[in-house]
């Protein structure tokens, strides 16, 4: 009886045991919550993925996208297109970056990518969390979209240039989709100065005075710059967002060249992928395009070309010669000394950054996107009144082009009058545009109403992608357009409160990729659009354009802070046109040689000897270079170095590097011939070198046409020193003399 007693529990004793295996329990819970849960500080690496893929399209007889000038049509190399893909993983969302030596992306572009990755990884990559951007480049082949006034300035949709960019960035994709693995992100950011001018300041001073107090300069000197690495701290790649037009290439370049921006990459990536030829190797250095509308390289600023007197500030015109003779130049002695000058200081803030950055991007992937009927949107601005957007339209200063590149007729900039002659002409072949698209886009005198013209195929895109993509504390903010400095600020002021209304976000790093997935020229503020110079004619959906943007990016931002993305609408799906497409590119005839002569033939020998620092030019008898087709990973090109101790020729330049160029003469008679120079580089080893070239000819045979290789070499020549890089007193090498 006494044993029971003592084997029996109390109620005490029983509540005191229940009590602690609940606090056990809890604890317990607690300590897992903790552990498992993920914050800002102590979230598990991404998954990050890198890729880099050549997307040149042919350099010869296409029209360059950038200026509408139908005289630059392609005719050599200066530098290739590469596009660069960066994708990231936080174990729920993924994202896709990509940056492409692109003038900008069209939608069509962006569409027949999304279909070629849908065939691949079906739902993985969307509409929503893929964004592609361009470098705008003005100089890499046209013929990529589907509306009827970018097919006319660019001769048509053209396959050839399309189909090197689909298959480049959906490459680069695939590179950077097969190499994924455990990384972090770093961010940092610092002001770039002596390398951008605003090119229509008076424009910029029609915003609010309170407003541009708040900023030291009229253009935006920010460099953002993320740098991703493994796990072991090695670098795998970084994205840099900088806002300058890429125009040190001016309009009368007929190489492609991915211009300033294309040099930036191009000088990181040499340095961080020793010995690789440009395109190799595993670093991936994307420099993107951001709020750069109103934003020229040209820093020595616009003067009238024949008089050498400044142009007039309002209108940027010439007393004699009008706005073609006003044209922006500098920093450097030519384009070539300006690209590379813009490009090289790029190149070092970004490296800097780089270097030095040490904040850590932590935090979920999230990504937002809507199509919108850009023709239609309404804005509540106050309690009494909305205003609403217009049917796409271009103003009479469209015509007169900017100081990076005027127009050939006689418009001006700041028009806010039409002109009889040029309206007339527009009634008499196109129609006059309605009355209510000329009030609704009023103070503009409307010059094309692209809107109201649809044949063959709608003139300009009603249907536009809004999209942010988050990774932890950094948005990027996808605009289909060309934003002004202040509509630019405007906008990651509006999408950073939104971000911040909710605990999720704090700290957080607003950037804009301009030029992205859709074009629709430009976007300015009201205020600017007021003016009327070549931006606010270019902002097509009227004067309420950023209005309308601020009003759908703030959703977007709103609905990624509360984590309601999936309740947003899609919206109106954009249009795959697959009739009425046009093409007015001729087919490139049946090459032809000099009598005596093969294709690959020299007709213009090297020297023997040349310098560290001297230009080595050789002339080859050439074929047509649309008639290589697919270009992608191969050169017209290679600079090749003899090795005596394996006593066997390497290539040491191609026709991506800088040091190349490539011009391609179509001469009289269908007699082409390919020019190819060397420019040495003080840094380039003493020893014997060749030059070769590669092409292909179309012959016929048996009157059908016959697509033939063929290649070429040049004498073998040597480099020494060069007396400049080596000695302060004694003179240059002449070799003329």
């Amino acid at each position: 009886m006494a044993g029971k007693r003592c084997s029996r529990l109390s109620a005490l004793q029983v509540a005191l045991i229940v009590l602690l295996i609940i606090l056990t329990v809890v604890c317990v819970s607690l300590i897992v919550v903790f552990v498992t849960r993920k914050t800002d500080t102590d979230q598990g690496p991404y998954l990050i993925g890198v890729g880099r893929a050549d997307c040149t399209g042919p350099p010869a007889e296409i029209p360059l996208m950038g200026y509408a000038n139908p005289q630059q049509t392609a005719a050599g190399i200066h530098t290739r297109l590469f596009s660069r893909a960066f994708i990231i993983d936080d174990g729920s969302r993924r994202v896709v970056f990509v940056t492409a030596d692109v003038g900008m992306v069209s939608q069509r572009l962006r569409l027949e990518v999304l279909q070629a990755l849908k065939e691949k990884y079906g739902d993985l990559y969307r509409q929503d969390n893929v964004v592609l951007s361009g470098t705008h480049t003005h100089c890499g082949p046209a013929g990529y979209f589907q509306y009827t006034l970018f097919m006319l300035t660019s001769k048509g949709y053209i396959k050839a240039s399309m189909e090197p960019l689909v298959n480049g960035i959906v490459k680069s994709i695939d590179i950077a989709h097969s190499n994924m693995k455990q990384g972090r992100i770093y961010r940092h950011r610092g002001e770039l100065g002596d390398s951008s001018l605003n090119r229509s300041p008076h424009s910029y001073l029609n915003n609010p005075e309170k407003e541009r107090q708040r900023y030291k300069s009229n253009t935006e000197k920010q460099v953002l710059v993320l740098k991703f690495t493994d796990l072991d701290g090695n670098g795998m790649g970084m994205i840099s967002w900088f806002a300058v037009h890429a125009v040190s290439m001016n309009y009368t370049n007929r190489m492609v060249s991915s211009d300033n921006m294309g040099y930036a990459s191009y000088l990181l990536e040499k340095d961080k992928n020793p010995g690789e030829l440009p395109g190799q190797g595993s670093f991936v250095a994307g420099f993107s395009s951001s709020n750069l509308g109103d934003v020229t390289p040209n820093t020595r600023g616009p003067y009238c070309v024949n008089t050498g007197l400044p142009c007039d500030y309002l209108n940027s015109s010439c007393p004699v010669g009008g706005t073609k003779m006003c044209q922006a130049f500098g920093p450097g002695d030519d384009m070539f000394d300006s690209t590379r000058i813009i490009g090289h200081n790029i190149y070092l803030k970004a490296k800097e950054l780089y270097a030095n950055a040490s904040e850590e991007v932590t935090g979920p992937i999230q990504s937002a996107h809507q199509w919108v009927n850009m023709t239609d949107v309404t804005v509540k601005i106050n309690d009494t009144h909305t205003v609403s957007t217009c049917k796409p339209a271009l103003g009479h200063s469209f015509g007169a082009g900017t100081i990076d590149g005027g127009g050939d007729l006689n418009f001006t900039q700041g028009a806010v009058e039409g002109d009889p002659f040029w309206d007339g002409i527009r009634d008499t072949l196109l129609g006059p545009p309605s009355n209510q698209t000329k009030e609704c886009h009023h103070p503009k005198p409307i010059l094309l109403s692209t809107g109201e013209m649809n044949w063959p195929l709608p003139w300009h895109p009603q249907i536009v992608d809004v999209q942010i993509i988050t990774i932890g504390s950094v948005a990027v903010i996808a605009v289909p357009g060309e934003m002004t400095t202040m509509s630019g600020r405007r906008l990651r002021e509006a999408v950073k409160e939104e971000l911040e209304s909710v605990d999720t976000f704090s700290n957080t790093e607003v950037v804009i990729a301009g030029l992205s997935n859709v074009y629709t020229h430009y976007i300015t503020t009201y205020e600017e659009y007021q003016v009327q110079r070549y931006e606010g004619a270019s902002t097509i959906y009227g004067p309420h354009t950023l209005t309308a943007y601020l009003s759908k990016y703030r959703k977007l931002a709103k609905a990624i802070a509360q984590d309601r993305v999936s309740e947003l609408p899609v919206g109106p799906e954009p249009p795959f046109f697959t009739k009425n497409l046009f093409n007015l590119m001729a087919a490139a005839a049946v090459d032809r040689k000099p009598i005596n002569t093969s294709f690959g033939d020299v007709l213009e020998q090297v020297l023997p000897l040349y310098r560290q620092g001297d230009v080595v030019s050789v002339t080859f008898v050439a074929g047509n270079p649309r008639h290589s087709g697919d270009i992608s990973d191969k050169t017209f090109v290679t600079v090749e170095i003899y090795e005596n101790r394996t006593e066997t020729w390497k290539v040491v330049y191609n026709d991506a590097s800088w040091e190349t160029r490539f011009h391609w003469l179509k001469g009289p008679g269908r007699q082409n011939n390919a020019t190819v120079e060397w420019h040495i580089p003080p840094s380039a080893p003493v020893g014997s070198y060749r030059i070769r070239h590669f092409g292909h000819y179309k012959e016929l045979k048996d009157l059908r046409p016959i697509i033939k290789p063929y290649e070429g070499s040049s004498d073998v020549f040597t480099v020494m020193s060069s007396y400049y890089y080596h000695s302060q007193n004694l003179p240059v090498h002449d070799h003329n003399s």
